[in-house]
């Protein structure tokens, strides 16, 4: 059972939830879901850890006034709130991956192992589309232009749940409504203000020291899976993982896949601690 919490962080009352004992694990949304999209995962891992999770300004349950904010502030908040002084795991899917490294690499020692879905990162190259992804790119342009957030919101679940690469509608039934769902309230959502977290990164990630897993969808967007490759490459020891048939948001449309691959990485961690204790 998800029992709910609010942390004020700012002018945001943050809406956090956790369940199970143990030591912690955060889950960072994507920009077009909430803490919904984690809910498989958080049910998993809450058997053998505190399984962690929150909607971020404009999302989900959150509630926030408009002013420039730090997500990395949000996520400490979080951290200081709910972890009881223990350092967490983060898994983070694209802008929430975004989220977990910008964290890490100020507050290093706060950050016990990462797993990465599809991160942004700040500093990586500009993406180069292919002439059909920027057919539905300029798609999601005019519902924007005209208002059009049914529009909009069908497009992304075009772009970002079946995959440019995968054929439109390939995944239906509780994940696509889910999807559907969240990203709704995300496009109706008021202002919110600047994020100020802008560092460019993507050259210092050879910096992070943590065990980390970064995972991607092979329907994906062909940039993002390459950015992947090349966050694997930049962090020292970090290992790589690609899902066959999934595209940006697999932890819906393969929950047991991203689950699997997450209890093993905790597993993991435990061994490493286990050795050099």
């Amino acid at each position: 059972m998800h029992h709910e919490h609010r942390i004020a962080s700012g002018r945001a009352s943050l809406a956090a939830f956790r369940t199970g004992q143990g030591q912690p694990v955060i889950f960072l949304h994507a920009n077009v879901c909430d803490s919904r999209m984690w809910r498989d995962q958080m049910k998993a891992t809450s058997t053998s850890a505190a399984a962690i999770a929150y909607d971020r300004r404009g999302f989900g349950r959150t509630s926030a006034e408009s002013e420039d904010f730090s997500s990395v502030a949000d996520l400490m908040a979080v951290i200081e709130a709910m972890t009881d002084g223990q350092a967490p795991i983060l898994i983070g899917c694209s802008q929430g991956g975004k989220i977990a490294l910008d964290f890490i690499l100020q507050h290093a020692s706060r950050v016990r192992g990462l797993i990465l879905i599809a991160p942004s990162v700040g500093g990586a190259p500009e993406p180069v589309y292919s002439p059909n992804v920027k057919e539905l790119m300029v798609r999601l342009k005019d519902a924007k232009d005209a208002g059009d957030l049914d529009e909009m919101n069908a497009v992304q679940a075009r772009l970002w749940l079946d995959g440019p690469l995968g054929s439109e509608g390939r995944v239906q039934g509780q994940a696509r409504q889910l999807f559907l769902d969240m990203n709704s309230i995300a496009l109706r959502s008021p202002p919110i203000g600047s994020n100020l977290d802008t560092a460019p990164v993507f050259d210092h990630l050879n910096e992070v020291r943590s065990p980390t897993l970064v995972v991607w969808g092979n329907l994906d967007f062909p940039h993002i899976q390459d950015r992947c490759c090349k966050i694997v490459a930049k962090i020292p020891g970090a290992l790589a993982y690609e899902i066959p048939g999934a595209a940006h948001v697999p932890s819906l449309e393969q929950p047991a896949v991203v689950t699997a691959a997450i209890v093993t990485f905790m597993q993991r961690l435990v061994s490493i601690r286990a050795a050099s204790a």
